[in-house]
């Protein structure tokens, strides 16, 4: 199972995934830590994202990924970070720190973490 980052699943969503992600995600269950609902709503909000959270197609796609909720436990760990962040981006890292699921991202701050497990 891999814990894929907001834009990773927006490039899933999208097609413009690269060709080890593409890989990867073919490979492997999908998960998201439950920030990343947030994080599309405000992006489709913003029109920084052209997807449409409220579609059937965009309901389907999301029944076939496991969703890590927010728990107080990830929520303490916060703080052990190696790095810091914006809120959703540590929330995200952390979930795959907890529940030992590699991440995929290409955040650069995310990658350079000692501690994040990666997709690789």
């Amino acid at each position: 199972m891999l814990n894929l980052d907001t834009h990773i699943l927006v490039h899933a969503l999208q097609g413009t995934l690269r060709r080890g992600e593409q890989r990867l995600l073919r490979e492997n269950p999908w998960s998201i830590s439950a920030i990343v609902l947030w994080e599309l709503a405000k992006l489709a909000q913003l029109k920084r994202i052209t997807i449409d959270i409220g579609s059937q197609e965009f309901t389907l796609a999301l029944s076939r990924i496991h969703i890590w909720p927010i728990s107080l436990r990830i929520c303490q760990e916060i703080s052990k970070l190696d790095f810091h962040s914006d809120p959703a981006d540590e929330i995200i890292a952390v979930t795959s720190i907890i529940h030992q699921v590699p991440l995929l991202t290409r955040d650069r701050i995310l990658l350079r973490s000692k501690l994040i497990p990666r997709a690789t």
